[in-house]
């Protein structure tokens, strides 16, 4: 049985929340779950993946 994880990164702006995503997809074998604005120019991109994947 695989373990899954879930990974959430945030930063300040919509360009580097695309920008980390682009890099974790590309860096590892991760699912992009999708993206949530907080406020304040806030914004969360979360991916999923295996455990050492995360």
């Amino acid at each position: 049985m695989a373990y899954e994880a879930l990974g959430m990164v945030e930063t300040r702006g919509l360009t580097a929340a695309i920008e980390a995503a682009d890099a974790m997809v590309k860096a590892a074998e991760v699912t992009l779950i999708g993206t949530e604005k907080i406020g304040s120019g806030l914004v969360t991109v979360m991916v999923r993946g295996d455990v050492g994947a995360v």
